[in-house]
């Protein structure tokens, strides 16, 4: 689908982040976003800040179904919608708070199939669409001690790939998002206790991968992946995951496959 200017794009957890980057990289393309986030205040100095005009802010939770029903029916047409809203909780899984990963399950994957659920309507209606699921490079191979996060990110590439193939002919398309490690306020919340093979410093700027994700939409592309290492572990783990590991080893050490 081509991002021409008036183009209506729902975006979830537009305030922060990867959200934000893509907010900016979409409004630059002349595209009429929906924001949608929980902060109100960092969503109306959002939209203050965006090139063009139509822009609207809506407060809402992606875990609650009814809140977003309602957020998309306010935003009307949309063209694009973009899931993107998501929540970060790592540690042991025997000591991970049952509240953070009932939160992770809510956000990270139940707020994923309402928003698909609250605009594919319209999309299959007009017979035309593209809807955007911003999952993770843990998708494709969790790490120690984030084993609910990537149970919810792999649920998401489940929904995608399966979603992509059921609408076939429809006019309405689905791409999947992997990102890595993405500068962002994911882990703002437990940077002091990250696990030993998470690496701060290797973080880069979200810019590349809203250039990827907006190319991904014009050639209705199945997945992208940023920065490019993410790709190479689709393809090595896919091939042997004891190689995934080896190679996640070599990057990360031990602590990233502490068993082969």
């Amino acid at each position: 689908m081509k991002l021409e200017p008036g183009t209506r794009v729902l975006l979830t957890g537009a305030s922060r982040g990867i959200g934000e980057a893509l907010a900016r990289g979409l409004a630059s393309r002349g595209c009429v976003l929906g924001l949608l986030a929980r902060n109100e205040a960092e969503l109306e100095a959002l939209a203050a800040s965006l090139p063009g005009e139509g822009h609207l802010t809506l407060v809402a939770d992606v875990g609650d179904r009814g809140e977003v029903l309602a957020a998309a029916e306010r935003f009307g047409h949309t063209d694009v919608v973009v899931a993107n809203a998501g929540v970060a909780d790592y540690g042991p899984y025997t000591s991970l708070d049952p509240e953070a990963e009932e939160r992770m399950t809510r956000v990270n994957w139940l707020g994923t199939l309402h928003t698909a659920r609250a605009v594919l309507p319209g999309m299959l209606e007009r017979r035309r669409g593209h809807v955007v699921i911003v999952s993770s490079g843990a998708a494709l191979r969790t790490f120690p001690q984030a084993a609910v996060y990537g149970a919810t990110k792999a649920a998401q590439r489940g929904f995608s790939e399966g979603l992509r193939h059921e609408l076939h002919g429809t006019g309405v398309s689905v791409t999947t998002v992997y990102p890595g490690e993405i500068k962002s306020h994911l882990h703002d919340h437990e940077r002091d206790t990250m696990p030993d093979w998470y690496r701060k410093d290797e973080a880069v700027e979200p810019d590349g991968l809203v250039a990827k994700v907006i190319e991904g939409i014009e050639a209705d592309k199945r997945g992208v992946y940023h920065p490019p290492i993410v790709r190479l572990l689709r393809i090595v783990h896919g091939m042997s995951p004891r190689g995934g590991d080896l190679m996640l080893r070599a990057l990360r050490g031990k602590s990233a496959a502490p068993r082969l």
